[in-house]
């Protein structure tokens, strides 16, 4: 029998190959179709709306060159990687945002050389398969300053200018723990669910000058509080260009059940308390004044209650953050002063406070409780603005709800400030918030200790 001749025996080898190569897994994560998470995939959705809205104000904010704050370099798109999540929530970021284990490009800022969806190959020289080592190099290239190369998958190269903003990165809590937020001075990471306001690009720059103002009207304070100056080769140090890494995740989650203290639980019961004696009120008002007139009371009883939970979010907050806290309003004024300079409505902030009020979203710092809202409308009033603000808060006068709110009690009525306080989580590794913690876990850390028991 003769043996099939040289020509047909590679082109079988060939086939076979192929075949085989056709039969192997995919490198990465594709969407083969499986259930998934759909709370988990709803916020990922999320991230990347907030990503979307924050970018291009953050490259905004660079035209403001405030000699004034210190400085940090930001760049002009955001980045994400499914790498260290489960199988099933790898194909989540991948249905969400087309993110796979690769640095792949989730928002840019108008007039970057990239899209979102673009996944990065090598940065500044640098090429790895680990998304640490990645996120490390790019880190690393942004906070020198420079321009430098970034060649994509596919093969084009670009030149990337990182470009110099106030301190204050304006980041968003991971996908894992929606509701986490933390504030430090050089870092801030806001719930997601202010990315339910839909933020308008006006509104979005008012969230990036109010991060910033807040590192820089309540740094000192904070860091008397707590100092530490490593930042190159941590936690933080990625979590600054992808707050949603894996590690980053399973510290925040760790943050959040260590953040869960006593003052916290009394402060709920107090609210819940104080919900049910309004509720009673406002039945009585609906018997006795009819219900036409109810309905006015009713929008007006909702305002004042996403008022004193925005107060009690505030009162609740722990570690560096409750030291943050203390400057809230500063931060409000420097954000009101700055708007107007790079051609925003100055009045934004009124807007997305409005928009939190009317969908209920309190658990955030963007959301005014009524001493910060009666300060920022005094710096309003003083630029002939008062009318416009009256309009916004659909006719509500910040004065009359001082005086509404102060014949009751606050869930939050602050205690005597102190920089330690007995309702902070003890000793651990997040007793400072999560940011701060961050600060001390390694960058190759995939898994953060949790917080020592008390």
């Amino acid at each position: 029998m003769r043996s099939a001749p040289p020509l047909a025996r590679l082109l079988a080898l060939g086939f076979a190959l192929l075949l085989g190569a056709c039969a192997a897994p995919p490198r990465y994560t594709v969407d083969d179709g499986r259930q998934v998470d759909a709370a988990l995939l709803g916020q990922i959705h999320a991230y990347g709306a907030g990503e979307r809205s924050l970018r291009p104000a953050i490259a905004r904010s660079a035209a403001l060159q405030d000699r004034d704050c210190d400085r940090q370099w930001e760049l002009p798109f955001a980045v994400a990687t499914s790498q260290g999540w489960s199988d099933n929530d790898r194909v989540a970021w991948v249905r969400a945002l087309g993110v796979d284990e690769r640095l792949s490009v989730v928002a840019v800022a108008p007039g970057a050389p990239l899209q979102p969806g673009d996944k990065l190959l090598r940065v500044a020289g640098v090429q790895s398969e680990d998304g640490t080592q990645m996120l490390a190099a790019l880190a690393a290239a942004r906070d020198a300053g420079r321009p430098f190369a970034l060649q994509l998958v596919g093969g084009r190269s670009l030149s990337i200018a990182p470009f110099e903003v106030c301190r204050g990165y304006t980041r968003l809590a991971p996908p894992n723990t929606p509701r986490l937020q933390d504030y430090h001075w050089l870092l801030s990471l806001h719930p997601l669910e202010i990315t339910q306001a839909e933020l308008s690009a006006d509104e979005a720059l008012w969230a990036v000058l109010w991060t910033q103002g807040l590192s820089e009207e309540g740094g000192a304070r904070m860091k008397t509080y707590h100092y530490g100056s490593s930042i190159a080769g941590t936690l933080y140090n990625l979590a600054t260009l992808a707050s949603g890494l894996k590690g980053a995740a399973l510290a925040a989650d760790a943050a959040v059940k260590a953040a869960k203290s006593a003052a916290a639980s009394v402060a709920s019961e107090l609210l819940k308390q104080q919900l049910v004696e309004q509720g009673r009120a406002l039945a009585l008002q609906r018997i006795r004044e009819g219900l036409a007139d109810a309905a006015q009371k009713l929008s007006r009883a909702q305002v004042l209650d996403a008022m004193q939970q925005a107060a009690a979010n505030r009162g609740s907050l722990t570690g560096i953050a409750r030291i943050g806290a203390t400057v809230f309003d500063r931060a409000d004024r420097w954000a009101f002063e700055r708007a107007g300079r790079l051609g925003a409505n100055p009045l934004a902030g009124f807007t997305l406070h409005q928009k939190l009020v009317e969908r209920g979203l309190s658990a955030n710092a963007l959301i005014f409780d009524v001493e910060r809202l009666e300060a920022l409308n005094k710096l309003a009033a003083a630029q002939g603005l008062e009318p416009e603000v009256l309009a916004i808060l659909r006719g509500l006068r910040p004065a009359d709800l001082v005086l509404a709110l102060g014949a009751m009690p606050l869930a939050s009525a602050p205690e005597a400030f102190a920089f330690e306080s007995s309702s902070d989580p003890g000793a651990g590794r997040f007793s400072r918030g999560l940011i701060d913690a961050m600060l001390e876990i390694p960058a190759e850390s995939s898994a953060p200790a949790p917080a020592a028991a008390r």
